[in-house]
């Protein structure tokens, strides 16, 4: 099913006035927009609006919060943009009949600092290494980017939270970068917003930079077109990656033929 929507729930949506076409599959509401619809959605919001967030489930999220944390659904539901990044869940829909646009978070990054950002840009980066910071900075001339990299773990810490979210507040960005992994992400950019003090454009972006600043390596086109980055990705750490890809992930069919038994 396909509709005009805005979202009466999302918060970040009613404050950016965005109408956005959507496709629901697997309880959540996809956005009807290519990358280069969603880089001028983007644009085009005043830099002083107040905060809003785009998140990029891919399979992973998904199973993560059908079966493991329902509690993380606000903060996909009161995203302001929700895109399908991955080209298996696109399969997938295509299977109930329904197409959806697939806008991996990797590749709208590399987009937003090549065609979008101007170098004297408000930017706000959570995450992410002073290294990966610097090169960030000299590779496309950033002079106004403030960074905070906050402890690993932090979501579970009530201290650290607050603090990664007062600096998002403080920063007044235009953009700000979320790059602590999945679902601290997701969780943080729904408390920022939740604050109403923040501004501009939030997006959940996990390893993204580090694909651009070349600190890791990305699967290959010929991967990705035939829907096995998550194989490359396996191959190049299985011991830290075997259980997500190869017991979690396959339950993302289940999930499917679930979300279609309850739509029949």
């Amino acid at each position: 099913m396909t509709y005009d929507y805005r979202a009466p729930q999302s918060r970040g949506a009613r404050r950016s006035g965005a109408q956005l076409r959507t496709s629901e599959f697997i309880d959540l509401s996809f956005a009807w927009r290519d990358q280069g619809q969603v880089l001028r959605d983007i644009e085009q919001r005043h830099e002083a609006a107040p905060f809003a967030y785009i998140v990029t489930p891919n399979v992973d999220h998904v199973v993560r919060i059908q079966h493991a944390r329902s509690d993380l659904w606000p903060m996909y539901r009161n995203a302001w943009i929700t895109l399908c990044d991955s080209r298996i869940l696109g399969r997938l829909a295509q299977r109930a009949d329904m197409s959806l646009p697939i806008v991996p978070g990797s590749d709208l990054t590399v987009a937003m600092f090549r065609q979008v950002i101007h170098p004297d840009d408000r930017i706000a980066v959570i995450g992410g290494s002073t290294p990966l910071i610097e090169k960030l900075r000299s590779t496309f001339g950033l002079t106004n980017l403030v960074h905070h990299n906050p402890p690993m773990g932090f979501i579970n810490d009530a201290a650290a939270t607050e603090e990664a979210v007062q600096f998002a507040i403080d920063a007044q960005a235009r953009y700000t970068f979320m790059a602590v992994g999945s679902p601290q992400q997701e969780i943080l950019a729904y408390r920022i917003s939740r604050t109403g003090q923040a501004t501009g454009v939030g997006l959940c972006i996990g390893a993204s930079l580090q694909f651009l600043t070349d600190e890791q390596m990305r699967a290959p086109r010929i991967f990705q077109r035939l829907s096995l980055e998550w194989l490359f990705r396996l191959l190049s750490d299985p011991k830290r990656l075997w259980r997500r890809y190869l017991v979690e992930g396959p339950l993302i069919f289940e999930i499917v033929r679930e979300w279609r038994h309850r739509r029949a």
